[in-house]
This record gives structure tokens, C-alpha cells and sequence, in this order.
């Protein structure tokens, strides 16, 4: 549905020794599948959006697909993302309010010069299990998962895990594998990105009121805000570093072990600078 869109540009500046924030608001009118709702916006007068859609975005499967004579479990249909774009160049206008231009059905008196409320219908497809003249030659898959009568079914594994894979393509057992351990690597990564972050972000929060104590003063200000930043950094590098030791123990001790001194380092890298204390 054509909408009308806001976006938020934000910046913060100083002023007379204070930090302030200004906000500025503008707007767009835009193809959305989902109702933007215009009640949030900064201002709505001028800018406002239906309530509800006449036609919702879905998704219809088919409840038998096949790999060859294979008929494929529920995991293995949701596994398949590789949509494109119907054309609709053959059929005709549905109804006498719907106008067809190009791959899309209108509900609108001008499809080129659209209003906030008209409609766009476009339809897409994926897993095409033959060769069709109006939608092009079959997907080849390759999967693995385990064989139960004419059903492909999730396998288990010893450690409880279901294993039901399916790739775009004609892949080697290996080439599948190697593409799951990329990905798993890559989720893992990701994980512990995350993980740093939120201990780094906790940790700034918890040290937040020592900034705040000395907010009155500009150059003590700007040198405890580098300060409380390093030390989080420093700190949230340590305990993620020791929380993946923690996880590699039992697998990689060697690993766990030299990820375990390094995550020490900040912290000895800190007592080497603090001064000795003199002989009394």
C-alpha cells in the first residue's frame, strides 16, 4: 500500500558546556507491505495512513512437494527462499477497478502518480518441481536428511540435534557440510559479537554516574569519559574472551588456555602502569 513514511535525523551538539539533542522530522510517501501506523509520528496532520490494509501479504504452500518421487517435510518446504518475481504479462485485469502495469496488479485511478491508500498486488513463487514455459525450468536442490518410506524427514543425531538440510543447486556432500560449518562459524561470531556488546554497553552504564559527577567540569569531563570508555573496552574484552575459554574447555583445552592468558592481558597491562608503592 502507497503510505506515508517518517524518518528521523538526529544529531547532538553542545551548548553552554551542556550536551543537547535535536531531532528533525521529514516524510516520504512510499510502497510498503506492511501499515505503517501514523499515529506514532511526529506529526500527523498532513501525514496520515490507513488503519488497515484490503489486501494482507501471505504465503500459501502447497502441501505435497516433491524432489523427485521424495516428498519433502514441513522443515525442508521452509528451507526454500528462493522467490522471484511472477510475471504477469498474459493475464488480463482481474476486475474494472484493477489496472495490470507491468508485473503488477493497481488498485488506483493512476498507477504512475499513486496516492496514500492505493493498492499494488504483485505475486512470487519458489521450489518449482518441473519445467514450465511460462515460469521457466525447474529448481534443483540437493538434500540430506533421512529417508522414511517416499518422505524425506529430519534425521537425529546422537546429541539430539535434527538434521534436515536443503541447498539451492547441485552440491557435493561436502560442499553441503562445508556451507553448514560457514554458517554455523558465522552465527557463532555473531553471537559473541553480541555478547561483547552488551557487556561493553552494561559496563559504560554502570560506570555512567562517575561521568556524571564530574559534568561541571569540561577537560576533567572529555579525559574520564576516554578513561570509563577504555576501561569498559577493556573489561568487556576480558570477560568475553574468558566466557568463549570457558566454552572451548572441554573441546580445544590447548585453545581455551591461550585464550584464557590473553583475556589477562588488559588486566596486567594495567598493574604494569600503576606506579609501585615506596618503601616506607
Amino acid at each position: 500500500m502507497y503510505q506515508w513514511v517518517e524518518y528521523e535525523d538526529s544529531k547532538e551538539y553542545e551548548e553552554d558546556g551542556e550536551m543537547k539533542k535535536e531531532t528533525r522530522y521529514s516524510y516520504n510517501t512510499e510502497w510498503k507491505a506492511e501499515v505503517v501506523n501514523s499515529k506514532n509520528f511526529d506529526r500527523e496532520i498532513g501525514h496520515k495512513n490507513p488503519s488497515a490494509m484490503a489486501v494482507e501479504s501471505f504465503t500459501a504452500i502447497a502441501p505435497d512437494v516433491q524432489v523427485g518421487r521424495f516428498f519433502l517435510s514441513r522443515g525442508l518446504i521452509e528451507k526454500i527462499d528462493n522467490f522471484k518475481q511472477m510475471s504477469l504479462s498474459r493475464l488480463e485485469d482481474p476486475h474494472a477497478d484493477v489496472i495490470r502495469s507491468g508485473d503488477y496488479f493497481f488498485h488506483s485511478e493512476n498507477p504512475r502518480r499513486p496516492e496514500v491508500g492505493d493498492l499494488r498486488v504483485s505475486f512470487f513463487y519458489a521450489g518449482l518441481s518441473e519445467d514450465s514455459s511460462h515460469l521457466g525450468p525447474a529448481d534443483m536442490v540437493t538434500v540430506i536428511a533421512r529417508q522414511q518410506g517416499d518422505q524425506l524427514v529430519s534425521y537425529q543425531t546422537k546429541s539430539g540435534d535434527a538434521l534436515q538440510i536443503l541447498y539451492l543447486g547441485e552440491l557435493s556432500p561436502e560442499e553441503v557440510f562445508q556451507k553448514e560449518h560457514a554458517s554455523n562459524s558465522m552465527k557463532t561470531w555473531g553471537l559473541r559479537a553480541a555478547g561483547w556488546l552488551s557487556m561493553f554497553v552494561g559496563i559504560s552504564l554502570m560506570t555512567r554516574i562517575i561521568y556524571t559527577l564530574v559534568d561541571w567540569f569540561p577537560v576533567v569531563r572529555d579525559l574520564v569519559n576516554i578513561g570509563l570508555k577504555a576501561f569498559a573496552f577493556c573489561l568487556a574484552t576480558s570477560l568475553s574472551l574468558l566466557t568463549i575459554s570457558v566454552g572451548w574447555l572441554f573441546y580445544r583445552p590447548l585453545w581455551a588456555i591461550l585464550i584464557g592468558l590473553l583475556a589477562a592481558v588488559p588486566i596486567v597491562l594495567a598493574r604494569s602502569r600503576v606506579p609501585p608503592k615506596k618503601q616506607q
